[in-house]
This record gives structure tokens, sequence and C-alpha cells, in this order.
């Protein structure tokens, strides 16, 4: 598939910076109706999208992949790079982690926060959060924070500050 056939119905969205590419992913989906697998169908890259949702990156995402998925999505391949864990940096997959802070500044899961030498905000000085600590449900992976709140009571994560520690 050419970039011309996509380009004109697909709605693009910037990256924020330091997002994480679980929520990238996920924030072009969903106003797009794509599934994690029809997205990876419409770059030609298989249902490899589904697996890097969920941070694996075993085996970590071919150039070659981004390349294809940068067509779809309309974000340069480096960029698309840029949002994936650091090579040989340890990822801790769950329990996904949040700065409600951070996120009411700019309203995105960063990478960083899944890094398992990060446990705080280096900008707040908080203490990362594993649950919503008013009703202590976990966090879904990032590319299902449709609404950036808690699933279970629907707390907003830029609430969730108030109820965080200085580290």
């Amino acid at each position: 598939m050419v970039e011309a056939d996509i380009q004109p119905w697909l709605f693009q969205f910037e990256p924020y910076e330091g997002e994480s590419f679980s929520h990238f992913l996920g924030r072009f989906r969903r106003p797009n109706y794509l599934t994690p697998s029809g997205l990876g169908q419409l770059a030609g890259i298989g249902a490899v999208v589904a697996r890097w949702e969920r941070f694996h990156m075993n085996p970590f995402p071919l150039p070659q992949e981004l390349e294809r998925l940068a067509v779809v999505v309309g974000v340069s391949a480096e960029r698309l790079a840029a949002m994936l864990p650091l090579k040989g940096v340890g990822m801790q997959w769950t329990p996904i982690r949040l700065c409600g802070a951070c996120y009411g500044e700019t309203p995105c899961h960063r990478m960083e926060w899944q890094y398992k030498s990060i446990w705080k905000c280096d900008r707040h000085q908080l203490k990362l959060l594993a649950k919503c600590p008013k009703c202590e449900a976990v966090f879904k992976m990032p590319a299902l924070w449709e609404m950036g709140t808690c699933s279970r009571c629907q707390t907003p994560f830029s609430e969730m500050a108030n109820h965080q520690k200085f580290a």
C-alpha cells in the first residue's frame, strides 16, 4: 500500500515529548477505529503492534517495521524509535506506573516510568504510582488510556498527584 492510499482518511497525531510507544499507538488507533492487528495489517508488519503496546520488545522493532509504521501514522521512523525503550535499559512491564502531576501537565504515559531503575518522578520528586490511590485498581496498559482516568473508579490521573508521596 502506498502512502497516498492511506493519508487522506486517517487522523494524524503528533507524539508528546517523552510519550511511550504504547500510549502513542493507542492514541492513534482509537480515533481511527483500528485494532492493534488492524494497524499492523495496514502497515504491513503483522501482529507485532499488540506486543509493542504491552512493552514486549523482544525482538526489538526493526528499522523496516518502524519505516512501514511511520507511513501509516504520519510520524517519522526516527521519532517512533525515540519513543521506544532504550536498548540495554531494564523494563518493568507490570505494574504500569505513572506520575499524576506529570499527567496533569501533559496527558500521556512517559516511557521512563517503566524503567526498572526509575521509582520516582524526576520533575516533581514524587514516588510513581502503581495503582489507583482511591480504589487500588492497577493501571491498564497505556494504549488503553482513553479518558485519562482509573478504569474502575474514574478518578482522573491528574488528581492522583494529590495522593503521591514525596520521594
